[in-house]
């Protein structure tokens, strides 16, 4: 680029190359700092998207096809003292609950999508720009930077991810168990007849210490245990990864320092425990919502303004902050084993799922339909 940059991205990852689309779409000129490539490996790594995720991607033609993109029609969450609660599309008048995306395919559409807009330029180191969004995940290591906090709230747990071959096709569902202290996940892939599921088990670091240990029939034993062999017998289709889990929140998320006007978006900005399945939901809800407040500010401010970033700064915090809250209090509250919690919570499971007008307005925030509209 021979002109000057409206925005310098760090952070190439999904969150900053949708960004870097979704500006360089409104004509803005966008610097996007990637880091070299590693060394490649099996990525087992998925994600829940809602229906406002699916249509921001959809609009930058980034969508990944229906094998790499999961529709989930039906949600089955159980409880450790009999507590159930589900969750079905057709009950909502939706065509899925969510998708299960493979992060692979989604990052490769959104590489080639990138490689073919000619208003970004992919860097190597940052340069300057009105305006610099910082994309890097919660383990920034540029954040301090710009002076601006980053709370964080452990929470003596540990996520492990893998993906699993089933004996039984999941036939479009996401299975969630709460038993003991920890939060099981079984996520649909392969598409609507697919019998393969993206695992997520958060439990006690010493407990993840030892599953990890496990030689793979044993940990597919284990999962199997824990799953109650609802997709009967399970098989490990490659490597395990753990990462510990947080409670996080930068203390502000935008600003000028020395000059240079800054804005956190996703993971940078906070983090939210993986029980909601909303990590990346809100990643993209930034994206979307700094995008639009560039699009739409006065003619006279540069993307760097600093009442302008304020907008997005405020429009953001207070979903995010009701979200973050809302799942540290779920898992609290499964966490605690003595009595009387395992009681009280799963007869809480039970009214909830007797409550249609709670359990739908809570199904629709979910599924980024908050304002009644169908899909």
């Amino acid at each position: 680029m021979t002109q000057p940059l409206d925005v310098c991205i760090r952070g190439a990852g999904i969150v900053g190359r949708t960004l870097a689309l979704l500006l360089a779409g409104e004509k803005l000129r966008v610097g996007l700092v990637a880091q070299p490539a590693m060394a490649s490996h099996s990525d087992v790594r998925a994600y829940a998207l809602n229906a406002a995720s699916r249509g921001l991607l959809e609009s930058l033609r980034v969508w990944p096809d229906e094998q790499h993109a999961t529709p989930v029609r039906h949600m089955r969450i159980h409880g450790d003292a009999g507590g159930a609660v589900s969750f079905d599309a057709q009950a909502h008048g939706v065509q899925a609950l969510a998708w299960i995306v493979d992060v692979p395919a989604l990052e490769a559409r959104l590489t080639d999508a990138v490689r073919y807009q000619p208003l970004i330029e992919v860097l190597d180191r940052p340069q300057a720009a009105a305006l610099t969004v910082i994309c890097e995940g919660k383990s920034s290591a540029t954040r301090a930077e710009f002076a601006t906090g980053y709370e964080l709230l452990p929470y003596g747990q540990q996520a492990i991810a893998c993906r699993l071959d089933c004996e039984i096709p999941h036939q479009q569902t996401a299975w969630q168990w709460f038993a003991d202290g920890q939060i099981l996940a079984f996520l649909p892939l392969s598409g609507p007849q697919g019998n393969s599921v993206a695992v997520v088990w958060s439990v006690q670091e010493d407990r993840a210490a030892a599953l990890l240990a496990l030689a793979e029939a044993e940990f597919a034993q284990a999962l199997e245990n824990a799953s109650g062999g609802a997709l009967g017998h399970l098989t490990l289709q490659g490597p395990r990864l753990a990462w510990p889990l947080q409670m996080a929140r930068a203390q502000r998320w935008t600003g000028v320092t020395a000059g240079q006007a800054w804005a956190l978006a996703g993971d940078a900005a906070h983090a939210v425990h993986p029980l909601a399945g909303q990590g990346l939901n809100l990643g993209l809800a930034d994206v979307a919502e700094l995008a639009q407040v560039l699009r739409e500010r006065e003619a006279w401010r540069s993307p760097g303004d600093a009442r302008l970033l304020r907008r997005y700064e405020r429009a953001r915090q207070s979903d995010v902050l009701a979200l973050g809250t809302a799942s540290d209090g779920l898992q609290r509250l499964f966490a605690r084993g003595e009595a009387p919690w395992p009681s009280l919570r799963n007869w809480g499971m039970k009214g909830f799922e007797r409550s249609n007008a709670l359990k739908n307005w809570v199904a629709r925030r979910a599924m980024g339909l908050a304002d009644g509209r169908k899909e």
